[in-house]
């Protein structure tokens, strides 16, 4: 996953924050954070559709509240932040957990023609599976540790939690998918 410069990120504030060049600056914003913070919002909502809702609604926030950006965190956890809260936001207002549509993927992943990968198919489809079934805040944690693999220090700025308690959550995650897997082995 390619690291995001200092000076990149300080290009894309000073034009969002200039009148004359916001739309230039939000192109790039755009252009450098989109499918990174799509498919972390995806992760957690399970859609396409509400993972493209979540992330429109990030990047209205993002524009309508750069100029309070303090810079007190890199422009990424900023934005990361954002993300998190916005899908949190649209998983509660639904008051029902959404999760990956497992035939669909089960379908994606075992129609690829290939018989030699059929047993990895088989162990991503029971991780898949494993990580759906953890509470929120452990699939979240697992998710940004092991998928978009940031260190506990980003993840604990993101989600604005000690580092012990990311820590916990992530090794009861694990804990808890490797009994799964092997449950159903």
């Amino acid at each position: 996953m390619a690291e995001v410069k200092f000076s990149e990120d300080h290009e894309i504030l000073r034009l969002l924050r200039n009148q004359d060049t916001s739309d230039k600056g939000f192109r790039l914003l755009m252009g450098t954070y989109k499918e990174r913070l799509y498919y972390h919002i995806r992760q957690m909502v399970g859609n396409h559709e509400d993972a493209d809702d979540v992330l429109q609604n990030v990047f209205i926030k993002v524009y309508r509240n750069v100029q309070n950006f303090q810079e007190k965190s890199s422009l990424f956890t900023w934005l990361y932040r954002i993300a998190t809260n916005e899908a949190l936001n649209f998983l509660n207002s639904n008051k029902t957990k959404q999760t990956v549509a497992l035939d669909e993927v089960a379908f994606n992943i075992t129609n690829n023609g290939s018989e030699e990968f059929q047993d990895e198919n088989e162990i991503q489809m029971k991780l898949l599976q494993a990580v759906n079934i953890l509470p929120d805040k452990q699939k979240q944690v697992f998710n940004l540790r092991y998928n978009e693999e940031m260190s506990y220090e980003e993840i604990s700025q993101i989600l604005e939690t000690s580092v012990g308690a990311l820590k916990a959550s992530y090794h009861h995650a694990v804990k808890k998918i490797e009994s799964y897997i092997k449950g159903t082995i």
